[in-house]
């Protein structure tokens, strides 16, 4: 899985976005739209004390991630919504692919941040660090119907 990014990943919220995030005051449910790409092989550089006996690609790294995380996402009040499997796009870049497209449910973006800071939940998150190559996160809310 050859890197197709033109400029610098993105893998961890600046604290401009963390900012405009707690900014936006959402209100009610908050559904987190995740774009992801993987590593060919997983990287635990960061992480060694995570990292299997033997290498395994991103994807195998990023289901340790899910399955970490999923009892402290639930217990937090949210739940996944939706994972699949991704590729090129439809409309975009023709050179752009996302290899897993993820969605998750918070209850509110005090319960989304409030399970982001759990430090057992954050005790592994080095396998979501070893998986990807790069991300994108986009918070979203309901709008009302317009018809």
């Amino acid at each position: 899985m050859a890197s197709t990014a033109p400029f610098a990943p993105y893998l961890e919220p600046t604290q401009q976005s963390g900012r405009a995030f707690v900014m936006r005051k959402m209100q009610g449910n908050v559904v987190m739209l995740n774009l992801l790409r993987f590593r060919e092989i997983a990287d635990y550089a960061a992480n060694p004390e995570l990292a299997p006996e033997e290498p395994i690609s991103g994807a195998q790294a990023f289901d340790r991630y899910v399955h970490h995380t999923l009892p402290f996402l639930r217990a937090s009040g949210g739940d996944l919504l939706f994972l699949g499997t991704g590729g090129p796009l439809l409309i975009g870049p023709e050179n752009e692919r996302w290899d897993l497209a993820m969605m998750v449910r918070q209850r509110s973006a005090e319960s989304f941040l409030d399970f982001a800071n759990n430090a057992e939940y954050l005790a592994g998150m080095g396998h979501r660090t070893a998986a990807l190559e790069d991300a994108r996160l986009l918070p979203l809310t309901q709008t009302e119907k317009t018809s």
